[in-house]
């Protein structure tokens, strides 16, 4: 099933910012720093209302929605449509919708890409890639969450050392809402094992060494024995998109 962001129901009042911020804090103690990926979805289910949690998935392949969708059925999982994805990152997206119990919402920026172009100037990637994240990913994606108490990311510890202290469960400051991330713990193995085990959609261009996906004009493949995220900016110091910091 799918949706557009625009088509999204408003949804109830969320609880305070301060209730979700002690709940986060109270999982976090719970669940501690190596609960398995089923245990921190049953903790979800548990604690908040159905319709209540969204995934964020960057269509590298489905086994977080997947793994979600087990105990929390027809979630809604948040596609950021920047305009810029390969044609490959659309083609899972398109899989994802068709065989897995999940809703996907298609969260597009306020411009299209001609419209970013007339009023930034032509390849704003290029010249100031922050910016453009800011624009086509990190806004829409707060936008989006505005109506959510939860998230879930697929961030995990290996993928990068800006990322080896990611915790199960925190509080999103940021976004004014609890962040999850079930599979924090897995590794790249361990995930890619989940997807074949389970015959899930995968991202063809992981098979072509595209081990982080992005936009296309900023993601290039990796060389073995390469940092995973070394292909995301490549040539740039910029590391993340801004969704995660």
């Amino acid at each position: 099933m799918t949706t557009t962001q625009q088509d999204v129901q408003i949804k109830p009042a969320k609880r305070p910012a301060a209730e979700l911020r002690a709940l986060a804090e109270s999982g976090a103690a719970e669940l501690g720093w190596d609960a398995s990926a089923d245990e921190v979805i049953a903790w979800v289910a548990k604690n908040f209302a159905t319709g209540a949690a969204a995934v964020a998935c960057s269509m590298a392949d489905a086994v977080l929605p997947a793994v979600v969708a087990e105990q929390l059925p027809g979630v809604d999982v948040l596609f950021l449509d920047t305009g810029y994805h390969f044609p490959e990152t659309y083609q899972t997206r398109n899989e994802v919708a068709e065989n897995l119990r999940v809703n996907i919402v298609d969260v597009l920026p306020h411009q299209t890409v001609a419209e970013q172009d007339a009023s930034e100037g032509k390849d704003l990637f290029a010249r100031d890639p922050g910016r453009c994240c800011a624009l086509r990913k990190v806004e829409p994606l707060h936008r989006s969450l505005a109506g959510y108490e939860l998230w879930f990311t697929g961030v995990r510890r290996d993928e990068a050392p800006t990322r080896t202290n990611t915790p199960l469960v925190t509080f999103d400051e940021k976004n004014g809402l609890v962040k999850v991330n079930p599979l924090a713990a897995w590794t790249f193995d361990q995930l890619v094992q989940y997807s074949e085990d389970n015959l899930l959609p995968v991202n063809p261009l992981l098979a072509q060494g595209f081990l982080s996906i992005g936009c296309a004009p900023c993601t290039r493949a990796v060389a073995p024995g390469e940092d995973p995220r070394a292909g995301r900016w490549s040539g740039t110091d910029k590391t993340e998109c801004g969704l995660h910091v």
